[in-house]
């Protein structure tokens, strides 16, 4: 077992990673930008350690600095958390040349799954659908072209690096395609550093969902069952839940075990995350591999009774697996709403400033997981993601309306915050039934008079 980890992360996960530690009996090493600095989850650590001004760029993601804070504080190995440098897989290298763990995958799996276009190789491999598309990059118009022919517009443009949205394009014309393939390109350049971009059908009106997998490094790989990610915004996850709604039983096990395949074919460790888009006909397609913990990691923990990060850092210090798949059964439902500072009816635009009141949910089946507390300056330089407010209830009909009375009860003051949205997301009648995919959100309150 390990002695000290640094948690090489901020705010929210930092914090959970740090609980985690504390309940296996490790120390902790935190560190923090300038802008960070006196939060009071730092207080929860061991040690911390300032890296850098409150920009990114000059702290959470300076590999040096971060590096030099690992070696003071005599850690064993760094948890990434999720963001910043969670899917780096030079960091992973340079943690492990300093005989420093890196708790995740290896960075030869992180290379192969996090490159989109290797991923979609790997998964027809081992025989898991990928959506109809190139082959590999598409270097020019005329073999884009070429491909939106033959396997009908729309189409989708997607950059083979990183995620978020970032540098995807749909196009239903040669004209637009043209277009679409340059902004794409452009996109991908500026926020990855790669321009490289594939095409692949567009799905309407998909919904995604996302499997979860834990492998240790003793060949044991284990699905966690699935999450329904479709409510989204601009391709930002909102609200998460597991089990997946409507889903047939068959499909859900064929998703599964098709993560399973993929993930042991890349001699993937750890936590990870195989995502899928479903067709209106419960068709689905695997789109990509998000190597590290996710955000919405905690309705998987509700369900499973799995605490997903005490997990990670067993594997990465050499521990088998304490649990094979016939062991991780789905109890009841669990629902989770980001709580973004963010106003709504300012097209989302992002609310920091001084929480001057706050009032947090409890009762049965509720969680919060947050950093934040009455008198914390939310920064403007980071995500604005605050917390996280999640339920458990024996069936969904039930976690919705803990939920509703959660939201309620969930006082922030001082900023705008992305609750009221929430409490309209769930008292529509597509969300109660949970029918619901990846343009519910657009549909239904953001083009439409509200």
């Amino acid at each position: 077992m390990y002695k000290r980890i640094l948690v090489a992360n901020r705010g929210e996960i930092a914090l959970r990673v740090i609980r985690a530690c504390r309940e296996l009996g490790i120390e902790t090493v935190a560190i923090f930008s300038e802008a960070d600095r006196g939060s009071a989850y730092l207080d929860l650590a061991d040690e911390a350690y300032c890296v850098g001004p409150p920009k990114s760029a000059q702290s959470y993601l300076k590999i040096d600095q971060v590096i030099s804070a690992a070696e003071v504080g005599n850690v064993e190995a760094i948890h990434p958390g999720y963001g910043f440098l969670a899917e780096n897989a030079h960091f992973n290298e340079v943690c492990r040349s300093c005989n420093i763990d890196f708790i995740g995958p290896t960075p030869d799996a992180m290379n192969l799954l996090g490159d989109k276009n290797r991923a979609r190789s790997l998964a027809r491999e081992v025989k898991v659908p990928v959506v109809p598309g190139s082959e590999g990059l598409v270097e020019d118009e005329v073999a884009a072209i070429k491909i939106a022919h033959d396997i009908g517009f729309p189409v989708l443009i997607k950059a083979t690096a990183g995620g978020g949205g970032k540098g995807m394009r749909v196009a239903s014309n040669d004209l637009a395609l043209k277009s679409a393939l340059a902004q794409a390109r452009t996109e991908a350049q500026a926020a990855f550093g790669n321009a490289g971009v594939y095409v692949e059908k567009y799905v309407e009106r998909p919904r995604h969902v996302e499997v979860q997998v834990i492998a240790d490094n003793f060949g044991n790989v284990v699905y966690l069952w699935e999450r329904d990610c479709s409510t989204q915004r601009r391709h930002q996850k909102l609200i998460e839940e597991s089990p997946a709604p409507n889903l047939p039983e068959k499909i859900r096990l064929d998703m599964c075990e098709c993560a399973v395949r993929l993930v042991k074919r890349a001699n993937y460790t750890n936590a990870g995350t195989v995502e899928f888009i479903v067709d209106q006909h419960n068709n689905f397609y695997f789109i990509e591999v998000n190597a590290r913990i996710q955000v919405e990691h905690p309705v998987t923990e509700m369900v499973t009774g799995i605490d997903l990060i005490k997990s990670q850092i067993l594997v990465a210090c050499g521990e088998p697996l304490p649990f094979k798949q016939k062991h991780v059964k789905v109890e009841g439902c669990a629902i989770e709403c980001r709580i973004n500072a963010e106003n709504p009816e300012a097209n989302f635009q992002p609310s920091p400033g001084v929480i001057q009141r706050l009032i947090t949910p409890g009762g049965p089946g509720v969680r919060w997981d947050s950093h934040v507390h009455q008198g914390y300056a939310v920064p403007p330089y980071y995500d604005s993601m605050i917390g996280k407010l999640i339920v458990h209830q024996p069936t969904r009909s039930e976690a919705i309306a803990c939920m509703k009375r959660a939201l309620g009860e969930l006082r922030i003051e001082g900023i705008h915050t992305t609750v009221p949205f929430h409490q309209q997301v769930l008292a529509h009648s597509d969300f109660v039934e949970g029918w619901v995919d990846t343009s519910f959100v657009e549909r239904a309150f953001l083009t439409a008079p509200r």
